[in-house]
């Protein structure tokens, strides 16, 4: 079944077979009409973006929090058997911890930093504190739109990433990289931000 918007683009709900879908998507209307509706959601991203990731209050994550947060999240994941690495990212998605658990593989490093890195720039702009929120959010988008968000340079639809919050303010990110899924990724990184928390209210 095919279902059109106001503007004449398909939004499909669901198309009967692969056939139909393959033969749908390389339709001429629908590749200008999903480049225009993806260029002006990248493009209100884009520009939200600059704006989201400056702190309204100023207010940062201090170095000793932030390495003891990274550290609590790699030491989870270990005493479960899991080598990471865990990275923490200021508000402007800029490194400013990585850990490498012992054993972590090389990879872990980027996807660590992804994680961070895509719940502070998009999670203020889509309202969500985990990347596994982000998963959530993208399925409300057409296929074609999704996937344009999710492969926004250094941004990922992995499950791993946790905001650092005061009250309704983002001020840092931790991503985690290496469990076997993202889901035991962001348990470990929870664990770190829930460190942070505790020893901010000291």
């Amino acid at each position: 079944m095919k279902l059109k918007n106001k503007v004449g683009c398909i939004t499909s709900d669901h198309i009967g077979n692969s056939f139909e879908i393959n033969r749908t998507l390389k339709s001429p209307r629908v590749r200008i009409c999903s480049m225009l509706v993806t260029a002006a959601i990248v493009s209100l991203v884009s520009q939200s973006s600059a704006q989201a990731q400056v702190s309204v209050s100023g207010k940062t994550l201090p170095l000793n929090v932030a390495v003891i947060a990274a550290q609590t999240a790699v030491d989870t994941c270990k005493a479960n058997g899991y080598d990471v690495t865990a990275t923490v990212v200021d508000v402007s998605g800029t490194p400013q911890v990585v850990l490498r658990g012992d054993h972590a593989v090389i990879h872990t490093k980027d996807s660590s930093f992804r994680k961070a890195y895509t719940v502070v720039t998009m999670g203020p702009i889509f309202h969500f504190d985990t990347t596994s929120g982000f998963i959530s959010i993208l399925t409300k988008y057409p296929p074609l739109v999704a996937q344009s968000l999710a492969t926004t340079p250094n941004v990922t639809a992995l499950p791993g990433g946790v905001a650092f919050k005061l009250g309704d303010e983002t001020i840092a990110g931790l991503g985690v990289g290496g469990s076997p899924s993202g889901d035991k990724d962001e348990v470990c990184a929870q664990a770190g931000v829930a460190k942070a928390v505790e020893l901010l209210k000291r």
